[in-house]
């Protein structure tokens, strides 16, 4: 099965850190953290497939997270990297966790991931996801860009996936609200979620962090990961919504330093393979 290369970015130097979007959103979401990680890690930013400028699978090729796991693999081959460290938002949380469970990262921060809902968290979130892509398809693009310019446009359109939609820029929001409005695997992956639930342990230094104010995956989810991943470091949030890099970038960057710098004295202390 031939999957297409994703589109990334990468900056920086230091252990690699590979940072995964959620569900319609896009590399960008990474923007208020990228260069802060940079100054000490080999950084890799890519759009996930069917999302910002990465193309969506085949027709025949479902959105299962099995595909999605054989895909990153081969990604970093691709990329030249060998158990990097991962971080994860949302969707990108679950597929972070999923890399983990398969020992085919060396750490995962997982903000606020899917795959802990119960039926009506289930259904919370996809209707939140659903109006906002509802909104982005019906609304002309040329609107789109003028509500972007807006602090009360930005507040409106950002609501749900943050607690602070004003600490958004008016590029991202535009490059935001079109890249959902055009994103090309919104429904395809949407609808997998329907019977997605992440119910693996995980072999490797791992932190699960949620937004106190997250109205998409809402925060007593973290109660049902905390009770799954007994091993995992779960931390809050507070004040934060669903995608936490905009409403408070500082203590997401220290959670993420945080669990690579246990993970790196972890790897430190492991024996060396016999010759």
């Amino acid at each position: 099965m031939l999957l297409p290369d994703l589109t990334y970015v990468r900056k920086g130097s230091g252990p690699t850190v590979v940072l995964l979007h959620g569900i319609g959103h896009n590399k960008g979401a990474w923007d208020p953290i990228i260069d802060e990680l940079a100054t000490r890690y080999d950084v890799i930013a890519p759009d996930l497939s069917g999302f910002g400028e990465s193309p969506a699978f085949a027709g025949g090729v479902a959105y299962t997270m099995p595909t999605a796991v054989d895909h990153l693999a081969t990604q970093f081959e691709r990329w030249g990297v060998v158990k990097p460290h991962v971080v994860g938002n949302s969707l990108g949380g679950a597929i972070s966790l999923e890399l983990g469970a398969r020992g085919l990262v060396s750490s995962v921060t997982a903000l606020s991931p899917a795959g802990f809902f119960n039926p009506l968290g289930k259904v919370q979130a996809l209707f939140a996801l659903f109006v906002l892509r509802f909104l982005s398809l019906v609304s002309p693009a040329p609107v789109l860009r003028r509500l972007a310019q807006t602090e009360a446009g930005r507040r409106v359109s950002g609501t749900l996936l943050y607690a602070h939609p004003e600490r958004i820029s008016a590029e991202a929001a535009e490059r935001d609200a079109l890249g959902l409005k055009y994103s090309t695997a919104f429904e395809r992956t949407a609808i997998k979620a329907l019977d997605y639930k992440f119910n693996h342990q995980v072999p490797v230094t791992t932190t699960i962090a949620w937004g106190t104010k997250d109205l998409i995956l809402a925060y007593p989810q973290s109660r049902t990961a905390r009770e799954r991943l007994p091993h995992a470091t779960h931390v809050d949030l507070p004040g934060c919504g669903h995608v936490p890099m905009i409403d408070d970038p500082e203590l997401v960057t220290r959670v993420i330093d945080t669990t690579i710098a246990e993970a790196e004295a972890v790897l430190q202390q492991a024996p060396a393979p016999a010759a």
